[in-house]
């Protein structure tokens, strides 16, 4: 079954696909709604949390997932998709997770800033590099002849565009901008939901079919995020909320980008398409669920035990 899923590729037809690249515009043209130049500034008041935060994504990430497709060996379609999940930038909803969680907000805002910005280079970098380090996914590359300058097309496209055109809003219409942020936000993420409810229902056979097979790499992959940018924080002796916000943003991870990345270049490749779907829900519910940890759950947890 597991090399079925290489050959099989979800169906997507054109107009899905405009649908899901408004969307995406939207979403980040909301997220950077919020941003300033001071948020770049402040970059440089906390440049150990910031560049520890910047190496745990972009370098910790992509690398810990090369060396967990090596030990376990997923198909090469899978591994594919664990790469591309793993080169996109943080999620969107990482700054309220962070809030959430009473991590360093403003930190999280910063890096999501940076790391928007920097995704836009280093997304398609990243995923040719450590896709082409695995021969099995080195042999996808090669079939598809992914070219990286589309991809970098298209990346720019999508975050660079909405990027610098929200921030101008904000810098010469910032009460605009206040007024816009929710609904458009909002906006753009329902609308995506609807896609991915469409696209769900176009494939719910090869989704109950082969999802089992993803569920698990998933966890994994997510808790390695997580904790892997936790410690890193933590051997760098950050505070408490520093490692919190970095370990939000290292394990919440801008799946949306990938599937649209997928789908445009591969065609909807089975395991590639199930492993960003699947992360795109699980991530929420990690998030959640830390984000609760995190603010009250572990208070009432140690009064639960100490009462019992």
């Amino acid at each position: 079954m597991a090399e079925t899923l290489d050959a099989l590729q979800l169906n997507l037809n054109d107009g899905g696909l405009m649908v899901m690249n408004i969307s995406l515009c939207f979403i980040m043209f909301g997220v950077a709604l919020e941003l300033t130049i001071q948020d770049f500034r402040d970059l440089a008041k906390n440049p150990k949390s910031t560049l520890t935060g910047v190496f745990s994504q972009f370098i910790f990430l992509p690398a810990a997932t090369w060396l967990l497709v090596v030990l376990l060996e997923p198909t090469p379609s899978i591994a594919l998709g664990m790469m591309m999940v793993a080169a996109c930038p943080g999620g969107n909803i990482s700054n309220f997770f962070s809030q959430l969680s009473k991590g360093n907000s403003a930190l999280s805002v910063s890096m999501t800033a940076i790391a928007t910005t920097l995704a836009i280079i280093a997304t398609p970098l990243n995923f040719t590099f450590w896709a082409s380090m695995y021969e099995p996914t080195n042999l996808i590359l090669r079939e598809v002849s992914l070219d990286i300058w589309k991809v970098f097309e298209i990346v720019v496209l999508i975050l660079g565009v909405p990027l610098i055109m929200g921030m101008v809003v904000r810098h010469f219409k910032p009460e605009l901008a206040a007024k816009l942020t929710k609904w458009i936000k909002g906006f753009g993420v329902l609308f995506f939901a609807a896609f991915v409810i469409v696209a769900f229902s176009m494939n719910f056979d090869h989704f109950l079919n082969y999802v089992h097979l993803v569920v698990g790499l998933v966890f994994i992959h997510n808790a390695v995020a997580l904790l892997g940018g936790y410690s890193l924080a933590a051997m760098m002796k950050l505070p408490f909320a520093d490692r919190k916000s970095i370990a939000i943003e290292t394990g919440i991870q801008n799946s949306e980008l990938g599937l649209l990345l997928i789908f445009t270049f591969f065609d909807g490749l089975g395991g590639m398409a199930l492993i960003a779907a699947w992360w795109g829900i699980w991530h929420i519910l990690a998030g959640f669920t830390i984000g609760w940890y995190w603010s009250v759950g572990k208070k009432s947890l140690i009064k639960v035990f100490s009462n019992a």
